[in-house]
């Protein structure tokens, strides 16, 4: 999965000339460390998602997230890290499972709950002692994270760059719709992976796979050497973990196969069948990598539409689709919560 995540952000990147090629200039990376140093908010794309960006070192910064979002205060967010940073600043009893993952997996998808350092204020962490820590594999992130550690914490909290319980934006003119100009967006085009990262806890002496993502459960195995258990009661707060989120205004409906009216839109791994009659229908790639690369930006497109009901027929069960599952399971749950990267 690594590889495939390398593969899709070079694909993403492509077009683009540098690093730079999206942004304005150079100087709009600076403008963007100043926000941040003043306490101010930044969006962030990430290969994930958009990120909501905050010094995570700054309370009243971080406050601004929850603010601007509607976000309950006891929902954690994940901190983004740069190549360089020292995981003891920022954790505190680090397993060598932790260890072994970011160096297999960092920068990537993959989140680690870890027991929190002091340095890690509370309001991050919803006022539990662990936090979320993870380095982003985008490149304008990664250096907007290297160049705020040379003029401020160096730590970012960033969840998706959406209102409360809307769907995860993956592009620039997803966050302006949700924000409007006022915000300031660094553009870096389409997220390659396009749905949140991995959430695996290692707080508590186990392995626990909170959110599934690109990369899988039974990747994690083969570097820590124990299949991760399934969520349970104990678990530490985690964004994904309830049972309703990630959906679009619509209400959206899984099935086996669509059977469409003119008030309905469809989401299928195919195309529609002769005659059939639906508000909407988008034919979605048949991988899990370019299905859920797509699939925000394709719920989006639908629930634009004008269609009663969202109709989305059930993908694959097999490991690599289980982070599209989650989403999709959790989108049609009915009331949402948000996300993060």
């Amino acid at each position: 999965m690594r590889k495939e995540v390398e593969r899709a952000l070079e694909a993403s990147l492509r077009e683009y000339d540098g690093l730079y090629s999206r942004l304005a200039n150079e100087s709009e990376m600076h403008a963007a460390v100043r926000l941040l140093v003043a306490g101010e908010l930044v969006a962030i794309p990430t290969e994930t998602v958009y990120g909501l960006g905050a010094d995570a070192a700054n309370p009243e910064a971080v406050a601004k997230i929850f603010a601007l979002k509607g976000r309950p205060a006891d929902h954690p967010l994940i901190v983004h890290l740069a190549k360089d940073a020292r995981l003891d600043d920022w954790a505190v009893d680090i397993p060598d499972a932790a260890r072994r993952l970011a160096a297999k997996f960092w920068p990537g998808p993959l989140t680690l709950i870890l027991k929190k350092s002091a340095r890690i204020p509370a309001i991050v962490t919803g006022g539990q002692d662990s936090v979320g820590l993870r380095c982003p594999a985008h490149p304008i992130a990664l250096e907007l994270l290297e160049q705020f550690a040379k003029a401020g914490s160096g730590i970012i909290a960033a969840p998706s760059a959406n209102k409360f319980g809307h769907v995860s934006p993956t592009t620039a003119e997803h966050v302006r719709t949700e924000f409007g100009a006022e915000l300031m967006v660094l553009d870096g085009g389409p997220c390659p992976v396009g749905i949140e990262s991995t959430i695996l806890d290692l707080s508590r002496g186990v392995p626990v796979l909170l959110r599934p993502g690109a990369i899988t459960r039974e990747q994690i195995a083969a570097v820590i050497g124990a299949m991760p258990r399934r969520a349970d009661a104990a678990a530490p707060r985690a964004s994904g973990t309830l049972e309703s989120h990630y959906a679009p205004r619509t209400p959206l409906r899984l099935v086996e196969e669509a059977d469409p009216s003119p008030a309905s839109a469809v989401l299928a791994r195919r195309a529609p069948p002769q005659g059939m009659v639906a508000a909407d229908w988008i034919a979605a790639p048949v991988d899990a990598a370019g299905y859920a690369h797509d699939l925000y930006a394709n719920l989006r497109t639908l629930d634009a539409s004008g269609a009663v009901e969202i109709l989305v027929e059930r993908p694959p069960t097999t490991p690599e689709w289980d982070g599209v599952n989650d989403r999709l399971m959790r989108a049609a749950a009915g009331d949402v919560e948000d996300d993060e990267t």
